[in-house]
């Protein structure tokens, strides 16, 4: 899958129906070259627009990746 395509998909959290937002950036391993997590906003409303908040999300955490959604499982957001 491309990452262009990736990112179009909005990912929501399983345990809270929570949408968390679009991905803005993927962490690979450099050695065995496979995404480790993947990076969207942490903050909701205007204030994350003016905050560089994030929540890193490991890649375990991913249940499914649908054609418009990518579902995760996340108990508690830090």
């Amino acid at each position: 899958m491309l990452y262009s395509k990736l990112r179009e998909k909005v990912v929501v959290n399983t345990c809270d129906g929570r949408t968390m937002g679009f991905i803005k950036d993927l962490v690979i391993d450099e050695c065995t070259g496979r995404i480790c997590s993947i990076v969207v906003p942490g903050g909701e409303g205007l204030k994350s627009l003016f905050h560089a908040r994030r929540c890193v999300i490991c890649w375990e955490d991913i249940c499914k990746i649908g054609e418009d959604v990518i579902l995760v499982k996340i108990r508690e957001v830090r």
